[in-house]
Formats: structure tokens, C-alpha cells, sequence
């Protein structure tokens, strides 16, 4: 194997690595914000509790991680170093909401960065660019996706809160309070344990992508080497918290009390366990949010505070052109310095 191209094929795993750990960080308040946020659990304990369980989900299954890797750009239109340019751009947009507390999707960054470096690449080498997206698979497993899963996080999240509410009528609110402080807990788990499954499989579809692309292994598919780097990389991540993030989902959204964060989190763990079922990559980020505005309008509308709502919002609408704007930026000039020193 030419000492470039294993060069390539591990400075790629080093970049995915950095994203997942990024990515544990930054989606860490989509499993723990409402269990903080209602004093259910502490910060401490809410992280080492889905630290751990975003390990063991990054093992259940691999079918988003083949999605990301196989079938989102044709891989025999782009060189391995594509994916470089896609990572580099993720990873930009991720820091940057994290450093103003925004809940973006880092999946759909990175979904964002490989097709906007991919088109990069084939208009820099004078190819027609779009024909390097998997237009029809991007639809189907990602677009769609991406707008009926915050649709359902809604609705669901409403409507399972109207009917608890309906359920707990005749019961004293210091009994709610204190059943629904314990069974948070439950739900926060399945939050964590969903977040790893789906989120995860990303960086071990990209990873497993350049090592087929750089010709160390012979057909697409996950080595266990892969699900446990990955799995560590998120776990650690997670570790490390996301304190701006939690404020921003568990405090400046909706005022939540234990019941509330159980519906939201339930609901969400449901959708995106469902999502991962059907080989989707969707967003824990969308999901969770907007189930806690479902469950905050279920008391009333003005329980939401739209004004984060909206906020959050454009930066759905935002992150997959920006991140694509992004990763194509970084892979203009990586084509520019290859052409320059012939590489």
C-alpha cells in the first residue's frame, strides 16, 4: 500500500474519532438536559450515566452506519481524501453551536459535509458534481427523515402528555412528583442508550468507508476494532458534558417537571429506536427538542418559549448547506494544495 494513501486512511480515522468524541459533548444534553434540568438526576450523574449507556448502544446494531458510509455519495466518483474535507467541515459547524449553545444535528453536519466536499471534488476535477449524490437514497433515508421525525417528536410529545396528564388527573402532584422522579431515570437511560445507537454508527460508517477506500479491508462492512473505537470516542465525549447545550434544551426551552421530561424523553426514544430500525440517520438533536415543545404545549402554548424555539429551528433549517458550504470551502483548498504539490 502506497505510504499516502495509509497516511490518508488514518489521519481519516483520527478526524472521525474527534467528531464522535465532538459529537458526545455536544449531543450529551439530548439524553441528560430534562433529567438536570428537573433535578431529577445531578450533572455528574446524568453524564456518567450516558456516557456508559451511549457505549453499550454503539453496539446493538450498524445499519445507519452503512447508510452513512455506502449510501449517501457514489464512492467510486471521489478519491479517500474527500472524506477529510467532509469531516473537517462537521466538525467546524459542530464547534461553532456548541460555542453558542445551540442543539444543531451532528448528524446531519456531517451528512452536509460529505456531500458538499464530494461535489467539490468532482467539479474540481471537471465531472458533473451532482451525479456524485445518491439523490434518491438521500431522500428517502435522510430527508424525509429529517422532516417528519421533529414533526413526530411534536406530536407524540403532546399527545403522550395529554393522555399522562389525563392518567394522573385524580393523583396528588406530590405523588407524580416523586413516582415520576424515579421513572425519569428510566427514560433518561433509553434516551442515552438510543443516542449511542443511532449517533454512533456515523463515524463507523466513515471510518469503514476509508478503510475499504484505502484497500484495508476487501468489502464494505463494520470491524468490531471500529464499533469500539467508535464507541469509546462518543462515550468519552460524553463524559466531558455540554453545559451550554443542557441550558439551552432543559432550562431556556420549557419549564419541565419530572413527568414532563419522562414524556419527552420517552417519546424520543421511541422515534429514534424506530429511526435506527429502519436504517435512518436521524437526529437525536430534532427528536428530543421538539418533544419538550410538544410536551410544553400540552399545558399551553405559551410554556414554550418560541423565541429559543425559532432559534433552534433555523439551525436545523441551516446545518446541512452550511456544513456542506464548509466542508466544500475546506475541500477546495486541500484540491488546490494537492494540485499544487502534485499529490
Amino acid at each position: 500500500m502506497p505510504s499516502f494513501v495509509l497516511v490518508i486512511t488514518i489521519t481519516i480515522v483520527v478526524l472521525a474519532l474527534i467528531f464522535d468524541f465532538i459529537n458526545g459533548f455536544h449531543d450529551t444534553a439530548n439524553a441528560i438536559a430534562t433529567s438536570v434540568a428537573t433535578r431529577v438526576l445531578t450533572p455528574r450523574q446524568a453524564i456518567i450515566m450516558s456516557a456508559m449507556l451511549n457505549f453499550l448502544g454503539a453496539f446493538i446494531s450498524v445499519s445507519v452506519a452503512k447508510t452513512v458510509g455506502s449510501d449517501i455519495i457514489h464512492t467510486n466518483l471521489v478519491a479517500e481524501y474527500v472524506i477529510i474535507g467532509a469531516l473537517l467541515g462537521a466538525i467546524a459547524w459542530n464547534l461553532i453551536t456548541w460555542y453558542y449553545g445551540i442543539p444543531s444535528s451532528s448528524s446531519h453536519a456531517l451528512i452536509g459535509g460529505l456531500i458538499g466536499s464530494a461535489v467539490v471534488y468532482n467539479v474540481f476535477n471537471h465531472k458533473n458534481g451532482l451525479e456524485v449524490v445518491q439523490w434518491g437514497n438521500l431522500l428517502e433515508k435522510v430527508i424525509i427523515p429529517l422532516i417528519l421525525s421533529p414533526i413526530l417528536g411534536f406530536v407524540i410529545g403532546f399527545l403522550f402528555m395529554i393522555a399522562l396528564n389525563w392518567i394522573l388527573r385524580k393523583v396528588r402532584p406530590a405523588t407524580v412528583t416523586k413516582v415520576f422522579s424515579k421513572a425519569q431515570i428510566a427514560s433518561a437511560a433509553a434516551m442515552a442508550l438510543n443516542h449511542g445507537l443511532n449517533d454512533a454508527q456515523k463515524s463507523m460508517g466513515v471510518i469503514s468507508l476509508a478503510l475499504f477506500s484505502g484497500g484495508l479491508i476487501s468489502t464494505f462492512y463494520i470491524p468490531v476494532e471500529v464499533k469500539m473505537a467508535c464507541a469509546l470516542a462518543m462515550a468519552l465525549g460524553t463524559s466531558i458534558g455540554g453545559w451550554k447545550i443542557i441550558k439551552t434544551m432543559g432550562v431556556n426551552m420549557a419549564h419541565l417537571a419530572p413527568v414532563n421530561g419522562f414524556a419527552a424523553e420517552t417519546s424520543a426514544a421511541v422515534i429514534i429506536f424506530t429511526a435506527s430500525m429502519f436504517k435512518a440517520p436521524v437526529s437525536t438533536t430534532h427528536i428530543i427538542s421538539t418533544a419538550i415543545m410538544g410536551v410544553g404545549a400540552s399545558k399551553r402554548l405559551t410554556s414554550v418559549r418560541w423565541s429559543v424555539a425559532k432559534q433552534i429551528v433555523w439551525a436545523w433549517v441551516f446545518t446541512i448547506p452550511v456544513a456542506a458550504i464548509l466542508s466544500g470551502t475546506v475541500m477546495f483548498i486541500i484540491m488546490l494544495i494537492g494540485k499544487l504539490f502534485q499529490f
